[in-house]
């Protein structure tokens, strides 16, 4: 009897933390994964393959049992799949695989904010919040003439925003001197 309570027990366990996860996931269906990002992977029942990495340069982390995995640009879902088909038969029947953003790479902001710099990025994240987060306009800011560059764009293909857009991990959010 003490076996069953176990078993149910665990079994509500991973049903709280698979609903907790999937609730969460939601928000970054569309996040892909790059340099600069720290990820968890934990295997129910399986401590030994539980693991915590910031994300390199290349792009790869070496899981075991499956090796090197290309993690740069997936999403958390893709990767927990990946992670899960590759263990699955040989090694175990049916793994629960859950990965779960520990800390995004960072959006940076520059020019006539207090505290210019690179700040972590959070999922919902806009203009208006980043700004807040970098202690405010100065007061010679030219607040209608913000710019942002996406992570992969070059100088040349900044563009203007508005305090309400979306800011992404990786951005560089620039605001100018107002000249009035």
């Amino acid at each position: 009897m003490q076996k069953l309570i176990v078993r149910v027990q665990n079994w509500l366990y991973m049903l709280a933390s698979v609903l907790c996860f999937s609730a969460s996931v939601d928000a970054n269906d569309d996040y892909r994964l790059a340099a600069g990002d720290s990820f968890r992977v934990s295997v129910y029942g399986e401590p030994e393959l539980n693991m915590e990495t910031r994300l390199a340069n290349d792009g790869f982390i070496r899981y075991p049992f499956l090796g090197e995995i290309e993690v740069r640009g997936l999403t958390v879902n893709q990767l927990q799949l990946h992670i899960q088909n590759g263990l699955k038969g040989d090694y175990l029947v049916d793994p629960m695989v859950q990965v779960t953003m520990v800390e995004y790479r960072p959006f940076f902001i520059n020019g006539e904010v207090a505290r210019p710099g690179a700040y972590p990025y959070q999922p919902g994240l806009t203009v208006n919040r980043a700004i807040t987060l970098a202690g405010g306009f100065t007061e010679r800011a030219g607040k209608s003439k913000i710019t942002i560059q996406a992570e992969k764009a070059s100088p040349e293909q900044r563009q203007r925003v508005s305090l309400e857009d979306k800011v992404s991990a990786g951005d560089v959010l620039n605001i100018p001197q107002s000249f009035f």
